[in-house]
C-alpha cells in the first residue's frame, strides 16, 4: 500500500501541474489571444456581446480580479465539474466532453488491450523458437511502429477504405452511418459503430504492437537463461507449462512497460480520429483548435491528461498485485 501511496501522490502532482498549466496558458501568453476567439465568433453571426464577456470572463481578460482569485474559481469550477462554455459549440464543456470520451475510450481500451495481448503472445512465440521461420514477425512489427500514426491511417483508408480504395471493405469516415441509421440500442447501429471502428482500431494496434512484442521477446530471451525455466525442462516438464513458467515471470517488466505505452498511443489516436473524422475527443480538440475555442481547448486538454495519469495509476495498481516483489520492496 505504501508504494501505491508514493504513485498516487506522483500522479496526484503531475495532475495538479496539468491542470495549472491549463488555466495559465492563455493568460500568460504575449498578446490577447481572446481576440481571435471573439473575431471567430462574431464573424460567424453566433456570438453577441454577452458571448463576448463570457469569453473574457473564463480566459482572465478585462477583469478585475488578481491571478490568484481567477485560480482558486477556477480550481472550484474544477471540482464542482464546471469546465465552461464552448462558443462554438453553443453548449457547455462538460456535457460535450462526456459525449465525446465514450468514442475515444471505447477504441482506445480495445485497440490497446488487443494490441498488448497480440504482441505479448507473439513475442512470447519469437522468443521460445528463435532461429525459426516467424523470426520475420519482428522487422515487420518495428516497420509499422516506425510509420507515424497519421500515414499509416491514410495507407489503410487507401487500401481498405469505401472510398476512392482498392479493396472498398469498411467505412473510412465518421464514427457510424449518418444516414439510414437511428443511434440507439439497436443491432444496425452497433454494428455500424463496430464497422467505422474497424479500420481506426486497426491502425493504433498495428502501430503500437511493435513495442510490445520488442518488450516482450526480450525479456523472455532472458528468462529463459534462468535456472528455474532449465530445471523445468530438465525434469520433464511439458514445453506449454515450461513456457508458462517463464512467460509469467517475464510478463512483469512489460505490464510496467504498458503505463508508458499508454501516453504514446493517446497521442497517436488524437491523429487517428482526425484522419478518420472519429467522433472522439481528439477529433473535437483539432476542430476546437481551428475554431479557436480556448474553452473547449482547455477542458478537452485536463480530461486528456486526467485520463491517461488514471490509466497509468490502474496498470501500476495492477503491476503490484501480481508482483509480490514490488510490496515487499515497499
Amino acid at each position: 500500500m505504501r508504494a501505491l501511496a508514493r504513485r498516487l501522490g506522483v500522479y496526484l502532482l503531475a495532475a495538479w501541474v496539468a491542470i495549472t498549466v491549463s488555466f495559465l496558458l492563455p493568460r500568460v501568453v504575449p498578446g490577447n489571444p481572446v481576440a481571435g476567439a471573439i473575431a471567430r465568433a462574431q464573424s460567424s453571426g453566433i456570438c453577441n456581446s454577452i458571448c463576448v464577456r463570457a469569453i473574457e470572463d473564463q480566459l482572465g481578460f478585462n477583469v478585475h480580479t488578481s491571478l490568484w482569485v481567477q485560480y482558486v474559481q477556477y480550481l472550484g469550477n474544477l471540482v464542482h465539474g464546471n469546465l465552461g462554455f464552448s462558443w462554438s459549440e453553443n453548449a457547455q464543456v462538460s456535457s460535450l466532453i462526456v459525449s465525446y470520451l465514450p468514442w475515444t475510450l471505447g477504441l482506445l481500451g480495445v485497440a490497446t488491450i488487443l494490441s498488448f495481448i497480440a504482441g505479448t503472445l507473439i513475442g512470447v512465440v519469437l522468443a521460445w523458437r528463435r532461429g525459426a521461420f516467424t523470426d520475420w514477425l519482428l522487422p515487420a512489427a518495428t516497420f509499422f511502429q516506425s510509420i507515424p500514426y497519421f500515414f499509416l491511417a491514410l495507407v489503410l483508408v487507401l487500401i481498405f477504405g469505401e472510398t476512392g480504395s482498392l479493396l472498398k471493405w469498411f467505412p473510412s469516415l465518421y464514427g457510424y452511418d449518418i444516414y439510414g441509421v437511428n443511434p440507439g440500442m439497436n443491432l444496425p447501429y452497433i454494428a455500424s459503430i463496430i464497422g467505422h471502428a474497424v479500420l481506426p482500431a486497426l491502425t493504433v494496434i498495428l502501430a503500437s504492437m511493435g513495442g510490445f512484442i520488442l518488450a516482450m521477446r526480450n525479456q523472455m530471451v532472458t528468462t529463459m537463461d534462468e535456472d528455474y525455466v532449465l530445471v523445468a525442462r530438465a525434469k520433464g516438464l511439458r514445453t506449454g507449462k515450461v513456457v508458462w513458467y517463464a512467460a509469467r515471470n517475464a510478463l512483469l517488466p512489460c505490464v510496467s512497460n504498458f503505463s508508458v505505452a499508454i501516453s504514446l498511443v493517446v497521442a497517436g489516436q488524437i491523429l487517428v480520429e482526425i484522419v478518420f473524422n472519429y467522433p472522439g475527443i481528439g477529433y473535437h480538440l483539432y476542430s476546437a483548435l481551428g475554431a479557436l475555442d480556448y474553452t473547449l481547448v482547455q477542458g478537452i486538454f485536463v480530461v486528456i491528461t486526467l485520463v491517461v495519469l488514471a490509466a497509468n495509476l490502474i496498470a501500476d495498481v495492477i503491476y503490484v498485485m501480481i508482483d509480490p516483489r514490488a510490496r515487499q520492496d515497499a
